[in-house]
């Protein structure tokens, strides 16, 4: 791997050892912060790389964290985990600028890809080709596939797209998985971030 550093933010020991230890198997180089309030203090000495940080901590919030980085004008990608994730958080997340965002218990293939694609962030020219790709998929949405992406991009659960749009819960999924298969998003996490990156 290169001299970027994968700096692991959590408050449960066995969770971030365990973590290092697999991101370390991998060859990253890896630090360790017991909390977000940790990691920000030595903000100014950390080294180049990407943040994975947990979402519930004491003290400080891997969310909160997220906003402060921001707020520093830090420009270390985050890949945020969870063991209590929902949708509108991730949507939230994603907002937020956080490059991933994983659900607990997650694969070693699903994280290293996070961490692969994190590593890779950099600035964007104004339209780049995967920001092309995505305008080009999302032509081929339907008027209601659209209707349902609005919704899940704003945070919306499925009964709430459902009731705003007269349809029914299990007719939101259906729409829901065709438009994730056009816009050939793996998960809700690609989905958001790719609409967003078009968006914004």
């Amino acid at each position: 791997m290169s001299d970027a550093v994968v700096h692991v933010v959590d408050d449960d020991a066995d969770a971030r050892d365990s973590l290092a230890f697999l991101l370390e198997t991998a060859d990253f180089r890896v630090r360790t912060y017991a909390s977000a309030l940790a990691f920000l203090s030595d903000l100014s000495e950390v080294e180049p790389g990407c943040v994975i940080t947990d979402v519930r901590m004491p003290g400080m919030t891997g969310q909160e964290l997220v906003r402060r980085l921001k707020a520093e004008g830090s420009a270390l990608p985050v890949v945020m985990i969870t063991g209590h994730g929902d949708i509108p958080m991730a949507v939230e997340a994603m907002h937020d600028g956080v490059v991933d965002f994983i659900e607990k218990p997650f694969s070693e293939a699903r994280i290293l890809a996070a961490l692969e694609r994190a590593l890779a962030a950099a600035p964007q020219p104004a339209v780049s080709n995967d920001q092309a790709q995505v305008l080009a998929r999302m032509e081929t949405l339907s008027e209601r596939e659209r209707q349902v992406l609005d919704g899940v991009v704003a945070g919306h659960p499925n009964k709430i797209i459902a009731r705003d749009l007269g349809i029914s819960p299990r007719t939101v999924e259906i729409y829901r998985a065709k438009l994730m298969s056009k816009m050939h998003a793996d998960n809700l996490a690609a989905l958001v971030r790719m609409t967003l990156s078009v968006r914004n």
